[in-house]
């Protein structure tokens, strides 16, 4: 039987972009690039490894975004997945990590799958926390921040690094797993891979199709807000300090006053 893995990616703004925030205190996604996250090409890249090494397996990329997200899904498709899920709809607009996991946790089960692949983080939101939260929603287990992940024989297996140990986890399938920027290098796409990404399936959904009601999402749903926001300062010109012999003692003076010394 044909293992299926999903791979959950989200299309977020260019970090190298000028970000803010709309009237509404939401980001603003329209004035600024967007693209796939780059934590997210990890779990793409440790997907198409997993795929590598079983005998039959199918990787299907999920997001939740509006139109412009699909541009996230035909770059997980050029590196390799075999077709995409797409979640569009008007009233997703200002969802937070609770309603997205729910419509996650919707489309997953809809789309069918033994293993759930997820970046540690968005690199827009950066919460970390949405794989423990939709491994909850699906009901399985979670193994999470992994640096290392391989399945065999109906167990997905991994390695966890923290500051001081490394441990070694498992889970049966179907599970939940987060990878970490350490688990390897995401591949680029080829030519021939772009091309091919062109004819693979997208499919579309809404909130219909997942059967969740428009007040369970969006803002109106969301679980959490964003009270006030204010642009960042304007960066001041700095102390420039001219050594005359006396440079090293002007410093530390510089310092103790800013209480860095």
């Amino acid at each position: 039987m044909s293992l299926r893995i999903v791979v959950c990616v989200k299309y977020v703004p260019d970090a190298t972009g000028d970000r803010h925030f709309a009237d509404d205190l939401t980001v603003d996604r329209d004035d600024v690039d967007g693209l796939l996250s780059e934590l997210d090409e990890y779990a793409v890249e440790q997907a198409l490894q997993i795929a590598e090494d079983a005998d039959d397996a199918e990787i299907t990329v999920l997001t939740v975004g509006p139109e412009d997200a699909k541009d996230a899904l035909r770059k997980a498709l050029s590196m390799g997945a075999d077709k995409a899920v797409h979640v569009e709809d008007d009233d997703l607009h200002g969802t937070d990590v609770m309603g997205t996991s729910l419509v996650l946790a919707k489309a997953i089960e809809k789309t069918g799958y033994d293993l759930v692949i997820c970046g540690m983080a968005s690199t827009d939101g950066t919460m970390g926390v949405l794989p423990a939260i939709l491994a909850e929603r699906l009901n399985v287990p979670q193994v999470t921040l992994l640096s290392e992940v391989s399945v065999e024989d109906g167990t997905v297996k991994g390695r966890r690094d923290g500051d001081t140990a490394s441990e070694q986890l498992e889970a049966a399938l179907p599970a939940v797993v987060s990878v970490t920027d350490q688990s390897g290098e995401a591949r680029y796409p080829s030519f021939k891979g772009i091309m091919a990404a062109k004819k693979k399936p997208v499919e579309a959904l809404d909130l219909d199709d997942l059967d969740i009601d428009a007040d369970e999402v969006g803002l109106e749903g969301a679980w959490t807000a964003v009270d006030s926001a204010a642009e960042r300062p304007a960066r001041t010109a700095g102390t420039i300090v001219k050594d005359e012999g006396e440079g090293g003692k002007q410093l530390a003076e510089f310092l103790a006053g800013q209480k860095f010394i």
